[in-house]
């Protein structure tokens, strides 16, 4: 009976939803690309490859949205530590290890100021975290490189971005394989990530509870102001350029992803699995119509069609647990 219940369970879940999807997906590009090519290893190494700075946003982001927060920031302060990267390396002859942590200390910086933002002076995280961001991280990224890009000669750096493991496997790869695998542990195993879903889903009662909420926001926000930050060091190591583009535009379809795997936007509940998924579908699914030749202006309009099917399965998994919630129990219960 107890597996029969896990089964029923486990079916009615997201991440069944989520697999069934990436299942029909998987399943119509194999059929409709040229020779099959959609699911030869080369082409999965490239769907595994273009998740890599996605992957380091949507964790940032999941770990937060979980918590009750959003942060719009990272993607602009990952452009603004690639560019004191370049800059660093390029000018200053500091070694390129002690560039790489102050650059990690810059992203924790924007995640402390976003904190203290929202902690001490009431903003909401939307507005305080894209003034930060678009802004501030933006303009500062102007300022270092006054609108040129800066190439990036270091062989270490290079290796971070370029380099790869048995001449097949891009050292990236690994390294947002084991960010998903470490968030998930966390989430999942510890005392820390209990504590980030009760806050999430009850600030006031996590307090009563013995937690501190604001103490977790600010090492929330710290994480996710350094992986935004790893995000443009391996984004700029990758392309060997420091540049005022860099990972502007990837925070937002991180959130989507995060959001289509479960995350919900309501806080307390999803997990790095689901993410993870959401991350292969949201990247299988863009490859798959550049296999079979679609435009990226019809890639657009898909994500965007992908996002509001991700907040409407948020939205009915939302409202249904509100009714678990509020239906009155039966007598003897």
């Amino acid at each position: 009976m107890e597996t029969t219940s896990k089964a029923s369970k486990f079916l009615k879940s997201k991440l069944f939803t989520l697999l069934i999807l990436l299942a029909v997906i998987v399943i119509f590009f194999w059929a409709f690309s040229p020779n099959h090519s959609f699911l030869k290893p080369s082409n999965i190494k490239n769907i595994l490859n273009s998740m890599v700075l996605y992957t380091l946003f949507a964790v940032a982001e999941g770990m937060l949205i979980i918590f009750g927060e959003i942060d719009l920031s990272p993607g602009y302060v990952g452009t603004a530590a690639g560019v004191l990267m370049a800059a660093l390396l390029a000018g200053t002859g500091i070694p390129w290890f002690i560039v790489l942590i102050l650059c990690l200390l810059l992203g924790i910086a924007f995640g402390i100021a976003n904190a203290l933002l929202i902690n001490e002076l009431g903003f909401q995280g939307f507005i305080a975290t894209l003034a930060t961001g678009s802004f501030i991280a933006r303009g500062l990224a102007y300022i270092m490189v006054g609108g040129k890009t800066i190439n990036i000669k270091d062989e270490a750096i290079v290796w971070i971005g370029t380099g790869k493991i048995g001449d097949f496997i891009p050292f990236t790869i690994i390294i947002s394989l084991v960010a998903i695998l470490i968030y998930g542990i966390i989430l999942a195993k510890t005392k820390f990530g209990r504590s980030i879903y009760l806050c999430g889903g009850n600030k006031q009662a996590a307090r009563l509870a013995g937690l501190n909420p604001r103490k977790l926001s600010y090492i929330l926000f710290a994480n996710s102001g350094a992986l935004g930050a790893l995000a443009g060091i391996l984004y700029a190591g990758r392309l060997k350029v420091g540049n005022l583009n860099g990972t502007n535009t990837y925070a937002f379809p991180a959130i989507t992803a995060a959001i289509l795997g479960g995350i919900s936007f309501g806080g307390g509940s999803g997990g790095m699995l689901g993410c993870f998924l959401g991350l292969v579908i949201m990247n299988g699914f863009n490859n798959g119509l550049t296999v079979l030749g679609v435009t990226p202006y019809w890639q657009n309009v898909a994500s965007g069609v992908l996002l509001l099917f991700a907040l409407t399965l948020d939205y009915i998994g939302t409202r249904n647990a509100t009714k678990v919630k509020k239906a009155p129990k039966s007598i003897g219960a």
